[in-house]
């Protein structure tokens, strides 16, 4: 074959290549590497939205774990030794007033034969004075039962046992100075007229405990509580302030609280579902401020993304213009600038995670040093099923917060915009 007939058969070739639209699966990461250059090209403009939406971020979390972690402290703290009920004086709440129950023999005879109640431990509550030469040192005295007891929890040495044994707490040690297996005189009362000690006795400190439901900081003994009603004289005697009932696993609470304030009229039988709706009238306004803060958070930091993603994309609008125009599509171009939105809000939510609960654990020790709460009880309670859910309303509002200006930029007139680009 001549050049000439081989130049007539071969297939004519086009004039430029056109090239092949990117696979499917390297779109990700195209649009990935096309917010990256956005964000990067004003660093520090996006470090500072990623902190305010991090600080948006930590008072939101701070907020849930108030309005929800308030309740769950106190459930907990109710239940740290599983007993579900509590019988104090008639129309009073545990430890409320000074008041107390006579007959507790028979009280705690009649409680235990309900078949649903698997344990009960009186409690009767006064005031100890620590004599010592001239001078006293005043504490709180719990006067328990040895074997099912649920006030403290043993650290050291040995329970509540013999008449003249006492468990005390690490402030007792240190107001008073004194350590395991010392001898100490004590009192119940004291007449400041006769300037004399009533119901003086003489304990060895025989263990070290940690108390529940004490304030932090207070000085606490628990003693056998015969001998505290033998200290007190006839005025606490076969008295008590408060029972606690255990309910065996699978039994109804309600049923038997119901039961015991029909067997036992002068006393108030209270359940811990009971007590939580005394307790959540009581601190609603914590709660209400608390959703109040965190819907500002989540409002603030929605602005924050739109305001941030909205600059960004009009000083990008030429940029944008000229990729619909080489044929990129408008679901490209919003995917984007929505990927845009959730970067800055996912980082400022994993800094945000790490300042909330800084922040709260820092609170929660503010908070915990008020006169007369317990020491086991929390205000920030981190949840992971709340603490997700809020910051995933957190992100939701950074995809929401590219949508506005997404769609602005996805829908500008192609040629208008780029001679107005062209003549600027």
């Amino acid at each position: 074959m001549s050049a000439a007939e081989h130049a007539r058969t071969e297939t004519p070739r086009p004039a430029f290549h056109i090239p092949r639209p990117a696979p499917r699966t390297a779109r990700p990461r195209m649009l990935t590497a096309l917010a990256a250059a956005a964000l990067r090209r004003h660093v520090v403009r996006t470090a500072l939205a990623v902190l305010g939406v991090a600080i948006s971020a930590a008072l939101l979390l701070d907020m849930v774990m108030l309005a929800s972690g308030m309740r769950e402290s106190f459930r907990d703290f109710l239940l740290v030794r599983g007993f579900q009920l509590r019988v104090s004086p008639k129309g009073t709440l545990p430890f409320d007033t000074e008041a107390t129950i006579g007959g507790a023999a028979a009280l705690v005879r009649v409680i235990r034969s309900h078949p649903d109640v698997d344990a009960v431990s009186p409690v009767l509550g006064a005031q100890l004075h620590v004599i010592e030469g001239d001078r006293a040192t005043t504490s709180f005295a719990l006067g328990v039962e040895g074997g099912e007891q649920g006030d403290y929890a043993l650290e050291a040495g040995t329970p509540v046992g013999g008449r003249d044994h006492a468990v005390v707490n690490d402030a007792f040690l240190h107001a008073t100075g004194l350590a395991l297996g010392d001898t100490v005189d004590v009192a119940v009362g004291y007449d400041p007229q006769l300037r004399s000690y009533a119901g003086r006795r003489r304990l060895v400190i025989a263990g070290r405990g940690r108390f529940y439901y004490t304030a932090a900081g207070q000085p606490v003994a628990a003693v056998p509580l015969a001998t505290l009603q033998d200290m007190g004289g006839p005025a606490r005697a076969d008295r008590v302030s408060l029972l606690m009932a255990r309910v065996r696993d699978g039994a109804d609470v309600e049923a038997a609280r119901a039961w015991i304030e029909h067997a036992l009229p002068n006393v108030s039988a209270i359940s811990i579902e009971t007590a939580l709706r005394q307790v959540d009238e009581r601190l609603s306004y914590f709660r209400q401020l608390s959703i109040i803060l965190g819907a500002i958070s989540l409002v603030v930091g929605f602005l924050l993304v739109t305001t941030l993603v909205t600059v960004s994309v009009n000083e990008r609008i030429g940029e944008i213009a000229v990729m619909r125009a080489i044929g990129v599509s408008r679901t490209h171009v919003v995917q984007q600038i929505v990927l845009e939105g959730l970067a800055i809000s996912a980082a400022g939510a994993v800094v945000g995670l790490a300042l909330g609960l800084v922040t709260a654990r820092y609170l929660n020790a503010i908070l915990s040093d008020f006169p007369g709460l317990p020491a086991a009880f929390d205000f920030f309670l981190f949840q992971p099923s709340s603490a997700w859910r809020a910051l995933g309303m957190l992100m939701l509002s950074g995809v929401l917060a590219g949508v506005y200006p997404a769609w602005r930029a996805s829908s500008l007139p192609l040629a208008a915009t780029l001679r107005q680009e062209a003549v600027a």
